[in-house]
């Protein structure tokens, strides 16, 4: 049996007062006529990256709606990993050869997990290309039984041909598939049921209720942060496609007329993503020894409430994203009432209304006049930042992403 992540039980009656009556009475009944129903997620990982992140939150809402779902992950070694992280880029646009030995170690290693695969379910969701050639191993298995749901996280827009065509051969095993975006589909697939389902922030977590102020301020001074002068914000991975070495260049161009400004760069190493140490390493170097560029991580000891306490300090945050499947970073900053400035790229138009709940940005020189528009403008800054907490509330919540995914299971049942 694949590795199983223990969860921590959540109640949906808890998100009434946040969600409202009827998102929870619709919730209630679709999953009434799903009671019972098995649901196994499968991922790469269960620590770092939004798609872990996701889960510790959609795995528990659904069973206290009356499903057994369960969370597993696959195993593999750091080769493994290697490949499938410069599949990842090839699929985000990256032109590298992925050869017959790539090929051959990933579907060797997704047979192997399948493997363990044994149990029979109802619906099981695999999540991004890691896990997905485990399907074409599942035939005349109990667990092939089961409506079974590809979930890209991913912006593969422009995804390599020869890449695409490669995982297609796959994905068009699945019963269902689902993508954040319509435009994310490269060419034709071929499953009988397609949905799209944006991710979503839960509100209750540990990283979306913001710390006391006294907790804010021990934050801040343990990481040397100066919780009085302007924050420069960015989290996410430290990735090519995160355009950390741009993030240093604006702040730099900001800070020539704003001096008084702070960058902070807050990261989670992930376990599946052994590019991150290279691009940490890479942009440490680059800051050139400057002591207001702070570059955090969980490895020093930044977590969920450590995220949150920054995120509510941030003076404007940035998501300075060349692909971007979604951006989980860019809700959380909008539910704490933050203008964002973000690249206009993937599931970022999803979420920032230009000029109205924060600022598209194609390139560097955008980037530096925006923020610097918003240092200059508190009032502006807060106008956004409200604007931006109502667009979360209303659209990217768990709740929201609960109801998707028990509206596409009935689909399914249905097909």
């Amino acid at each position: 049996m694949l590795p199983l992540v223990p969860v921590q039980p959540r109640q949906i009656e808890q998100y009434r007062g946040i969600a409202g009556d009827e998102v929870l009475e619709e919730i209630l009944s679709l999953a009434g006529g799903l009671e019972g129903a098995r649901v196994a997620h499968i991922n790469s990982t269960a620590h770092g990256g939004g798609v872990a992140e996701l889960l510790y939150t959609l795995v528990p809402l659904m069973s206290s709606v009356g499903l057994e779902a369960e969370w597993h992950i696959i195993q593999g070694d750091s080769d493994f990993f290697t490949i499938t992280k410069l599949f990842h880029n090839v699929l985000q646009g990256m032109d590298i050869p992925i050869t017959d030995v790539m090929k051959s170690k990933y579907l060797s290693v997704c047979e192997e997990n399948a493997s363990d695969c044994d149990q029979e379910y109802d619906f099981v969701i695999v999540h991004d290309p890691q896990p997905c050639a485990m399907i074409a191993a599942m035939q005349g298995t109990a667990a092939r039984k089961a409506k079974w749901i590809w979930r890209c996280h991913i912006d593969t827009t422009f995804a390599q041909d020869y890449a695409w065509e490669f995982l297609k051969s796959y994905i068009n095993l699945y019963d269902g598939a689902v993508f954040t975006m319509e435009e994310y589909i490269k060419s034709p697939i071929e499953v009988p049921c397609l949905a799209f389902i944006p991710p979503s922030i839960d509100p209750l977590s540990a990283k979306n209720i913001i710390p006391e102020k006294r907790v804010q301020s021990d934050i801040a001074n343990r990481y040397g942060i100066d919780e009085t002068r302007p924050i420069m914000l960015q989290v996410s991975r430290f990735d090519p496609w995160k355009d950390p070495l741009g993030l240093v260049d604006c702040y730099r161009e900001v800070k020539s007329s704003h001096n008084d400004l702070q960058l902070v760069y807050c990261a989670s190493m992930a376990d599946d993503d052994p590019e991150g140490w290279h691009y940490y390493e890479k942009t440490f170097h680059y800051s050139e020894g400057d002591p207001d560029i702070f570059l955090l991580s969980n490895q020093q000891g930044v977590g969920n409430v450590e995220v949150s306490a920054l995120q509510a300090m941030a003076t404007v945050v940035l998501q300075k994203s060349l692909r971007e499947g979604f951006g989980l970073t860019v809700a959380e900053a909008m539910w704490k009432r933050k203008p964002v400035v973000a690249g206009e790229v993937g599931g970022i138009l999803l979420q920032v209304d230009d000029g109205i709940n924060g600022f598209l940005v194609e390139d560097i020189g955008e980037a530096v006049e925006k923020v610097s528009l918003l240092l200059d403008s508190p009032a502006t800054a807060m106008r956004m930042g409200d604007a931006g907490h109502d667009k979360v509330r209303r659209n990217f919540l768990s709740t929201r992403h609960l109801l998707d995914y028990l509206r596409f299971f009935h689909i399914l049942r249905g097909n």
